[in-house]
């Protein structure tokens, strides 16, 4: 049973990205124990134990002592995108599984060192998204899979926000998620990962063709270092796929579009999608709920660990997520040079 599986020990490898709250608020509901915390600002250390009282003797200044000292299951990457690569360097010959919040890291290079590193010392390295825990998403890939649709011929996905300076995030994310180097790029990496992830899980792990892409610096005030709205063009053999990543809408949006032969489908949210099978019909509905372990990142990393599934086909894989990163780095190198990318 699910709730008799022994909770998670993880050692948190950071604390400058807002997604640890997520975890930090699942340690307060017993959910998982964290063991140990690697963060090099002290600042930091005060500001999650005041907020959720935790004891001093957990924080440690670099991942390398925390892992002499704690044993945990799996270490859970919340640091600058360009530093997944040096968790993975420290984890890998201790043979410790890691999870890190998308994208996998800032450059293809990164995610080529963490693929040979993972291969070498055959842990798992798993890539967390907020859309892989959707609802609507999963009906959206199980109308594609059962042939429900038809054909595949488009697929669009749109995520982003205001701004992750207009939403509020916290400086020390934004400091390094507004640079080209410890972020990758700016919404290109941030949002433009989860429409490489989706698309390659949709065409089942299928390596584009092409990518085309475009960035706009709509924004230069206010950040001045990265683009801030990126459209990127994915081409299949029998396919197409729109990707628009933006800190520039007018509120939070991440949905997605999936054209068949002879149907479509529209996952408005997390929960709500509409179907079109016929020309004249549409059905607007909830989706029902995702299982345990596919429902929550903790009870997915722990299955995987203890070897209850296999990730390889899923939107955390590394399989997959090496993809996502040639399509970003394709993407990078089109708007440098102003073309169209074969791959």
């Amino acid at each position: 049973m699910a709730s008799a599986q022994r909770k998670l020990k993880v050692v948190i490898a950071g604390l400058s990205h807002d997604h640890v709250h997520n975890i930090m608020n699942q340690q307060r509901k017993g959910e998982v124990d964290i063991i140990g915390i690697a963060e090099p600002d002290k600042k930091l250390w005060d500001k999650y134990s005041k907020l959720y009282k935790l004891p001093e003797n957990i924080f440690y200044s670099d991942l390398k002592t925390a892992l002499q000292r704690q044993k945990p299951d799996a270490v859970l990457g919340y640091n600058a995108v360009a530093r997944h690569v040096d968790v993975v360097e420290t984890c890998a010959p201790l043979h410790i599984p890691v999870m890190v919040e998308k994208p996998l890291a800032a450059t293809l290079q990164q995610a080529q060192r963490i693929q040979t590193l993972a291969n070498q010392y055959k842990i798992k390295v798993l890539t967390n998204y907020e859309t892989t825990w959707y609802d609507s998403f999963k009906e959206v890939y199980d109308l594609v899979t059962n042939d429900s649709l038809g054909t595949v011929r488009k697929m669009v996905v749109h995520d982003g926000h205001r701004g992750p300076r207009e939403i509020g995030c916290s400086e020390e994310f934004l400091s390094w998620l507004t640079d080209p180097v410890l972020n990758g790029a700016g919404a290109l990496n941030d949002f433009g990962c989860y429409g490489a992830d989706l698309m390659t899980w949709l065409m089942k792990g299928q390596k584009p063709t092409a990518v085309t892409a475009i960035a706009r610096h709509y924004k230069p005030q206010v950040y001045p270092k990265v683009e801030d709205d990126a459209t990127i063009l994915v081409e299949y053999p029998g396919a197409v796929g729109q990707i628009e990543a933006s800190w520039n809408w007018p509120f939070n949006i991440k949905d997605m579009e999936v054209f068949g032969s002879t149907g479509y489908v529209h996952a408005f949210d997390g929960t709500n999608l509409q179907v079109r099978l016929k020309e004249n019909s549409s059905n607007t509905h909830k989706a029902q709920a995702l299982k345990a372990p596919f429902n929550n990142p903790l009870l997915y990393l722990s299955a995987v660990i203890n070897g209850k599934i296999d990730e390889k086909n899923d939107q955390a894989s590394l399989e997959y997520n090496m993809i996502v990163m040639q399509i970003l780095d394709a993407a990078k190198r089109s708007i440098k040079q102003g073309k169209r990318i074969v791959l």
